[in-house]
């Protein structure tokens, strides 16, 4: 299952987790938050990024490791004819 790691500006308690998936919440130094853990697929990224810009938190940086499991639909087709995905330019 792919793997992500979110960090935001602020602190997150850790009694958020049930409602941001389940990610593990790790604080750092610099008031910043770190969520960890596995994500089901693109969609529930989309909806735990929506979460997190709802409660007002400042997204720094996403990663995201395993991506090419989940499925974006058929092989070769594209969700948005006119975009090349490659370089997200419309033709």
């Amino acid at each position: 299952m792919p793997q992500v790691e979110i960090r935001v500006k602020g602190r997150i308690d850790e009694h958020w987790s049930d409602w941001l998936e389940g990610l593990t919440i790790t604080h750092i130094e610099r008031n910043e938050t770190i969520l960890t853990g596995p994500i089901v697929d693109q969609s529930a990224l989309y909806g735990l990024l929506t979460k997190l810009r709802d409660l007002g938190l400042p997204l720094l940086a996403v990663h995201c490791e395993g991506m090419d499991d989940w499925e974006t639909g058929p092989v070769g087709q594209n969700a948005w004819p006119g975009l090349d995905p490659s370089n997200g330019q419309s033709e």
